[in-house]
């Protein structure tokens, strides 16, 4: 394993309170070092790699607590492979993928299955979760105690709520029991049946079927409850109104065990995006009013909404190309969510420290891993941004195995330069 030396860089670490211009030397996969102008033995075999990156950030690995890759059953859509290469492109040394696979990961077989496949590509991490409900079918709770031996990080029954209360309740039971956080799809099915799109004005003018903000509301406010009662750790997943962003701050008030997420997509587009039927716009929950996105960015803002997570859902272009109401729901995320986010900074939302905690420290502290540092000693997973680069985000050149994104063709400000998990340069365009 060869020894780097990141010269240039301003570094940005705030696990630990740093923000200047320093040097990082990595040594055997892990932080040997940080400070100015560290020297090099140029007598060394191999002699150290130097990444010279003036006018970059040097970051702890970005961590993505949301992702779908797909794998096991739906591979036409996406790969662990193909997923975790997006990833690393993206600037994500790590990924939490959810269950709603085929099989469904409810079962230590699956959950084991998943990490030896990203294990043989030595590159981006997998986290996997672990389903609350066999089956995904929120009858009865999956064997959470086997997972857990398998190496879950959380549970989840993402892109199906958990309507049985009771069954909600036993599974933060059960993850208070292990350590484990709960993520919660907040939808009240009954509410949102049939829904498509925001309900609202624009579902009224476009002829579609809409979605009350107040299905996911009733949710949030149900599962923080449940929390209460519990004393377990529920982590609110793509929250998209203000009443909600409300809930999770009013319960963070209150000292419940409580954090959420927030996806790039629900605080740059409204509903007003799916005038064009675009049916990559079509995501659960729906992109909804711009009251709401002020909402989440001012979550965001003042620490209510902890993170940022992508929500990558890749399907295949035949999927997609259906009618509105037909399409399912979900655009990939892994590939644009940094430079997206940075909109946030260039906006004035979220200092660039900031909005590196919502990709790092606080994704890591959820999922409970050791990473989302630079302290010295620490294993060597480093994600480096140029914050002033601009890219257009191209078909062409994506690694997802999918392109359903609305935001093809966008030039975005800000991007992923290079990626290292465990001492190894998984992905650089320096």
């Amino acid at each position: 394993m060869e020894e780097i030396l990141i010269r240039g860089g301003r570094v940005i670490d705030p696990s630990q309170g740093i923000d200047r211009h320093i040097d990082v030397r990595i040594v055997d996969g892990r932080i040997a070092s940080l400070g100015a102008r560290q020297e090099i033995c140029q007598s060394q075999d191999p002699p150290p790699r130097i990444l010279d990156v003036p006018g970059c950030v040097v970051a702890p690995g970005f961590v993505d607590v949301h992702t779908h890759l797909r794998e096991p059953g739906f591979e036409y859509k996406e790969t662990i492979a193909s997923g975790l290469a997006a990833a690393a492109a993206g600037g994500f040394t790590g990924v939490a993928a959810m269950a709603n696979t085929q099989p469904v990961n409810d079962h230590p077989a699956v959950t084991e299955l998943m990490r030896r496949r990203a294990a043989a590509g030595g590159g981006t991490r997998l986290y996997p979760i672990g389903a609350v409900s066999a089956g995904l079918a929120g009858q009865e709770l999956s064997e959470i105690g086997g997972m857990h031996e398998a190496g879950i990080v959380a549970l989840s029954d993402d892109s199906m709520p958990v309507m049985n209360a009771r069954l909600m309740r036993r599974a933060m039971e059960y993850g208070r029991m292990f350590d484990l956080p709960v993520l919660s799809h907040c939808e009240d099915q009954g509410l949102a049946a049939g829904g498509v799109m925001h309900e609202g004005m624009v579902s009224t003018a476009l002829g579609l079927p809409g979605v009350p903000g107040a299905a996911e509301n009733v949710m949030v406010y149900r599962d923080i409850q449940l929390a209460a009662m519990t004393g377990a750790h529920v982590h609110i997943q793509h929250v998209s109104t203000a009443e909600a962003v409300d809930l999770v701050r009013r319960a963070k008030d209150q000292e419940i065990r409580v954090t959420a997420e927030a996806c790039p997509h629900h605080f740059t587009l409204t509903h007003e995006a799916i005038r064009q039927y675009d049916t990559n716009t079509k995501v659960n929950p729906p992109l909804r009013t711009a009251a709401d996105v002020e909402a989440i960015k001012t979550g965001l803002q003042d620490g209510t909404i902890d993170m940022i997570a992508s929500d990558h859902a890749p399907h295949h272009v035949t999927e997609k190309e259906q009618d509105y109401e037909s399409a399912p729901p979900g655009m990939i995320g892994l590939e644009t969510s940094v430079g997206l986010s940075l909109a946030l900074y260039h906006q004035g939302v979220l200092s660039l420290a900031q909005l590196i905690a919502k990709f790092t420290i606080h994704p890591a502290r959820l999922l409970g891993t050791a990473h989302g540092t630079l302290e010295v000693g620490s294993v060597a997973d480093i994600t480096m941004i140029a914050p002033e680069q601009t890219f257009v985000v191209d078909a062409s050149t994506l690694r997802s195995q999918s392109r359903n994104t609305p935001f093809l063709g966008w030039q975005l400000r800000g991007m992923a330069v290079a990626t290292i998990v465990g001492g190894n340069i998984i992905f650089e365009r320096l």
